[in-house]
């Protein structure tokens, strides 16, 4: 069986967003005292992330999940910088020539 490289179709850096969101959630839920039904689901949701993660994309992906690279903000670049889209920051995401994304 040969491997398929798959599409990056959510950012890993979003996912991760995700992962710290629902782990946060679920400690804060817990130390509140919410029914114990809201924080097992939270608890579920952040153990199903990694697992969709490594279904998805195996065990490279999974690693970089849980130990993202030095200097992986996730942040997206300015309008107008190198490295940011050419549509981006323009009205209705479009270049002035009003030709859209190419």
């Amino acid at each position: 069986m040969s491997s398929v490289a798959t599409p990056d179709l959510v950012p890993l850096s979003r996912t991760r967003r995700k992962l710290a969101a629902f782990a946060t959630l679920t400690v804060v839920a817990f130390a509140a005292g919410l029914p114990g039904w809201t924080v097992a689901a939270l608890a579920l949701t952040s153990l199903a992330i990694p697992l969709a993660v490594a279904l998805a994309g195996g065990e490279a992906l999974l690693r970089e999940l849980l130990r993202p690279r030095v200097g992986d903000s996730g942040a997206t670049p300015e309008p107008g910088t190198a490295g940011a889209p050419r549509w981006a920051g323009t009205a209705g995401g479009t270049t002035a020539g009003g030709g859209g994304r190419s």
